[in-house]
């Protein structure tokens, strides 16, 4: 938590909160943004709010009813909320406008084609007698018709999905992030999400080493913290071998 006129967290901690926020929400990451004007002043001097699954509080979109309210965000603060299903939930536009029609979207996209691989291969750890991505892709493969109801291939429409969005939110609320860019280049995309916030560029390349193993970039050692952070074990699993012409 980090708010004006309080305790400042590290540097090196408030890097690794927001990195983990948009790093690990594939597809969109929801900002709550009210009273922002000047609150980059002094570096990264706002509230930012992880609401997990399963954490109290948790804001709901989807109209399960689990969770309604968001935290309250004072003057100064930046409240943020991260589910990555709100993307391709027809409900979540039109529930988070009547919240606030003020609020900021982070959408973090990658490849349609590598998010539907690992999609599966996330699946495939699971249930590992599931059929071959091949067969799960087409719905006809010697006429190359894809099978678009396939929730890895559906969630990679991204127009379809945007469309529903800009019923609602105009583009200049709108933030897409590539999602390999955060991996060529993590500190570059960051910036412009701290940009689009309108904050101050606190985190840079020093922050970030790339993990041969994990094939992820991952954060330096922050003060007070006895390792790196990287991301969680159901990162940078290595994908099946696909036939190159799917």
């Amino acid at each position: 938590m980090w708010e004006h006129g309080k305790r400042m967290t590290t540097v090196g901690e408030k890097v690794r909160i927001v990195y983990s926020l948009i790093l690990e929400s594939i597809f969109i990451t929801q900002c709550v943004s009210r009273g922002t004007e000047g609150a980059g002043t002094a570096g990264l001097k706002c509230r930012v709010v992880h609401l997990d699954s399963g954490a109290q509080g948790k804001f709901s979109v989807t109209g399960t009813g689990e969770g309604e309210l968001m935290p309250k965000t004072l003057e100064g603060q930046i409240t943020m909320e991260k589910t990555p299903s709100y993307f391709v939930t027809r409900e979540a536009p039109a529930r988070i406008y009547a919240m606030s029609r003020d609020t900021k979207l982070i959408v973090v996209v990658r490849d349609p084609v590598t998010r539907a691989i690992s999609d599966y291969t996330q699946t495939l750890s699971k249930k590992p007698d599931i059929p071959t991505f091949e067969s799960l892709t087409f719905k006809n493969r010697s006429t190359g018709l894809i099978d678009t109801s396939w929730s890895a291939v559906q969630i990679g429409i991204y127009a379809k999905h945007l469309d529903n969005w800009l019923q609602f939110f105009p583009m200049r609320q709108i933030l897409f992030v590539s999602g390999e860019r955060l991996i060529r280049d993590p500190a570059g995309e960051l910036g412009r999400v701290q940009d689009f916030l309108g904050l101050k560029r606190i985190i840079t390349d020093k922050h970030f080493y790339f993990n041969q193993t994990k094939g992820f970039p991952c954060l330096k050692k922050a003060e007070g913290s006895s390792k790196p952070h990287c991301l969680g074990k159901t990162k940078g699993r290595t994908h099946p071998n696909i036939d190159p012409e799917v």
